[in-house]
């Protein structure tokens, strides 16, 4: 619908003529986070609480394993009620971990609430800089080129405004060339916009 909207929008202001003549630009928030050393932490952090996470949650499968290879072992020797009372205790370990699991990584989970909480100023300091990068060079508007919502089937370099966010940051664009940079973060950089 968003999509949509914007399309409608740009085909309006085409049709308007010079008078109307708008300037856009667009940035690749993805290359400009990367290269930022705030994010470089927050990553490290994420990493190590992810790490420490999953391996909470592998150690209580392993230990529902043991119960269940104990279980089999002993089986032929337990009474009905005794083997309804274990498969009940190892059911119950499955459900409380698979519900750790979902409390953890599930899609309200901790892990993203968490993520959204330490990436929160890395985003704030970002729009900052590029609500000014966009007054400076007087943008009516700024895209984002890394948005999964917009598709930009073609983008003209001169547009792309992410080095100028990069500086206004302070990182320099040059710099940093053994950081490997996203997939689709821009391959050349000109500053002919003034």
């Amino acid at each position: 619908m968003r999509t949509s909207v914007f399309f409608l929008f740009l085909a309006f202001l085409s049709q308007a003529g010079p008078a109307m003549a708008q300037r856009f630009g667009y940035i690749d928030s993805e290359y400009i986070v990367s290269r930022m050393p705030e994010f470089q932490k927050v990553n490290s952090e994420m990493e190590r609480w992810t790490q420490a996470r999953t391996k909470e949650i592998a150690d209580k499968y392993a230990e529902i394993e043991r119960l269940e290879r104990a279980f089999k072992a002993e089986e032929p020797l337990l009474t009905e009620a005794m083997k309804q009372q274990r498969r009940q205790e190892i059911d119950r370990k499955i459900a409380e971990n698979n519900d750790l699991n979902n409390k953890i990584f599930g899609f309200n989970g901790q892990y993203n609430q968490r993520k959204k909480d330490v990436l929160k100023p890395v985003m704030d300091e970002l729009y900052r800089a590029t609500e000014k990068v966009a007054r400076q060079k007087q943008l009516r508007m700024i895209l984002d080129k890394s948005t999964d919502g917009l598709v930009m089937i073609y983008t003209d370099p001169r547009d792309d405004y992410s080095d100028y966010v990069l500086e206004e940051l302070g990182i320099d664009p040059k710099a940093n060339p053994t950081q490997t940079n996203p997939t689709n973060a821009p391959t050349q950089k000109t500053k002919t916009k003034q």
